[in-house]
């Protein structure tokens, strides 16, 4: 048994969600907790070095299949060598993207099986779970275009009915797990959006 909490923040392109967890990590730290904040994918140096494979805008010959394993492979480094120490040693993880990103961008953005999705995942990560997913939500062509202001990844640059099918794919997650599941309106000003966040953890803590 874990002594940790895990706590993911999920959420379409440019969505705020690396700013918000920083601004939550410091509200943490400043309560007394052992705050650990890592992201996705990425998160280890193997992890890093397939970040830049994935989000390659040079890659875009890339099979769907391969995606998966991919983001999988860095993903199981992520819960082995991070998420399950600090989860012992009791830490609060604050984690940007986990498996629900899988499921909604490779699930209901690309079309593959769900069910798959699922399984591989589960065997990737000891089935180790988070014990709170913040979704924030924004809408999805104002994420875009925030999210590529500067040059776009691999990912940002497919087509906003991608896009879109991405947004709806993180609703139906969040009615699907919705005993671990907080969706916050991200619309609204930093600090205003931090502070609706803040409420949500408070309440689960």
């Amino acid at each position: 048994m874990h002594r940790g909490i895990f706590v993911t923040l999920e959420g379409v392109e440019g969505c705020g969600k690396t700013t918000q967890m920083n601004l939550l990590a410091d509200y943490l730290r400043g309560k007394n907790f052992d705050v650990l904040t890592t992201r996705e994918p990425g998160g280890t140096e193997i992890g890093d070095e397939l970040r830049k494979v994935l989000l390659n805008p040079e890659t875009k010959e890339m099979d769907y299949r391969a995606e998966v394993l991919l983001y999988t492979a860095s993903r199981a480094q992520h819960v082995s060598e991070i998420i399950v120490p600090a989860l012992e040693e009791g830490k609060l993880v604050l984690c940007d993207r986990y498996i629900d990103s899988t499921l909604a961008y490779q699930g209901f953005g690309r079309g593959l099986s769900l069910s798959k999705l699922i399984d591989i995942n589960r065997w990737a990560t000891q089935d180790i779970n988070p014990h709170l997913t913040i979704l924030l939500y924004f809408p999805t062509e104002d994420g875009l275009k925030r999210a590529t202001t500067k040059e776009a990844d691999r990912i940002e640059q497919e087509d906003i009915e991608f896009h879109r099918r991405v947004q709806d794919g993180f609703l139906k997650l969040a009615q699907r797990y919705s005993e671990r599941y907080q969706i916050v309106d991200a619309t609204g000003k930093e600090r205003e959006v931090h502070e609706k966040i803040v409420k949500v953890l408070n309440e689960f803590l």
